[in-house]
């Protein structure tokens, strides 16, 4: 799963992405310093890993993780071409939800290509070049379906009607992320790969005054407002204190950073838990002496199906899954323990893979 960056020129998108993945990639004060996509895997945040190694004392700990894309600042005609518009716009075709960074802070050195700060007005201007993009490619493809569905095709009459319910909420300047239907339905409209349909996250870059004295500016509650009222998810954080924390390896000292802006956690925590939400995604553990780690599968996946990450054979030949907690862990702390007070289930090919399950598979091939 992929998860794109996206904004304006000079928002501070590579100071975040730089911080995800503790690269260092540009992030220079002029538009597009970054042309083609950046790309880096970052591990997700999971207390639960090392809660369940605490009883299995494993060696290897692994995290899963969650794919992040630095794409290029959009500007205003990027659906026309601006800026290598169409370039971008496809490389955000290529991601499964997308965190949508404005700029929530002055700061003079820094350009911004509007010449002023306002979040909702950096929204409006992105969010209108997808919806332009998004509405060229329906028209087209509307095109296409309305000569089938005069044959009596009754699948291109139904994707007509779809595509005429779309094009009017676009031409409303209303972004197509609430756009659902039927089971039939959802495929046809994820097989348009729209812009406008992807899980948004919004990302306002805050200043450290802000952060330090834990107060809320004014940039940042307008954007809450606007957010809540469009139902599309808010987070602040400071792209330039989050670099900072993600250079310190002693845990130590990297928590007296935190305390010294009243965190509990990095931002980028907050963030990533957020986007593996976003994107529907729930977290299974598999837990021995050989290693302890953690598996994304999306939700009301079936067992066979999250076996089948660990290798094709699990699959395949999948007979049965043996399934306990982590709260029976930290009670019974063993698995002998744990079996002998009937804590460990067996669930067969129809079981819906819970967040949070330790999972052992059986299979045969």
């Amino acid at each position: 799963m992929k998860v794109g960056i996206i904004g304006l020129p000079n928002v501070g998108k590579s100071t975040i992405f730089n911080a995800l993945t503790a690269s260092d990639i540009p992030a220079n004060n002029y538009p597009f310093c970054t042309i083609e996509p950046n790309v880096g895997i970052v591990p997700v945040p999971d207390y639960r890993l090392n809660e369940i190694n605490q009883y299995i004392k494993s060696d290897n700990v692994i995290p899963t993780v969650i794919e992040f894309v630095d794409i290029a600042g959009l500007v205003k005609g990027a659906s026309q071409g601006e800026g290598l518009g169409n370039k971008f716009l496809s490389h955000i075709s290529n991601v499964d939800a997308i965190i949508h960074v404005v700029r929530g802070f002055d700061n003079e050195d820094i350009t911004h290509v509007e010449g002023s700060i306002d979040p909702l007005r950096d929204i409006q201007i992105i969010e209108t070049e997808l919806l332009l993009k998004d509405l060229e490619r329906l028209n087209k493809r509307l095109l296409k379906v309305k000569k089938i569905s005069k044959s009596g095709d009754k699948l291109a009459i139904k994707e007509v009607e779809l595509l005429d319910k779309a094009i009017k909420k676009l031409n409303d300047g209303e972004l197509l992320n609430d756009f659902y239907g039927t089971e039939t339905e959802n495929q046809i409209i994820k097989s348009w790969f729209l812009l406008t349909s992807k899980p948004i996250i919004y990302l306002c870059n805050i200043d450290e005054d802000n952060l330090q004295q834990g107060v809320e500016s004014s940039y940042f509650q307008s954007l809450k407002t606007y957010a809540s009222q469009n139902n599309i998810d808010c987070i602040q954080l400071c792209g330039n204190i989050e670099m900072e924390i993600s250079k310190i390896d002693n845990d130590q000292d990297k928590q007296e950073f935190l305390d010294i802006y009243n965190l509990d956690e990095p931002g980028l925590n907050k963030l990533i838990s957020r986007a593996y939400s976003k994107l529907g995604l729930i977290t299974f553990f598999t837990a021995g002496v050989q290693e302890v780690r953690a598996w994304t599968v999306k939700k009301n996946a079936l067992a066979p199906e999250a076996a089948g990450l660990i290798h094709s054979d699990f699959e395949r030949g999948f007979i049965k899954a043996d399934i306990y907690n982590i709260s029976d862990l930290q009670k019974f702390q063993t698995e002998q323990a744990l079996k002998e007070n009937g804590k460990i289930r067996q669930e067969g090919k129809e079981y819906i893979v819970q967040d949070g399950d330790i999972i052992f598979f059986k299979f045969n091939v």
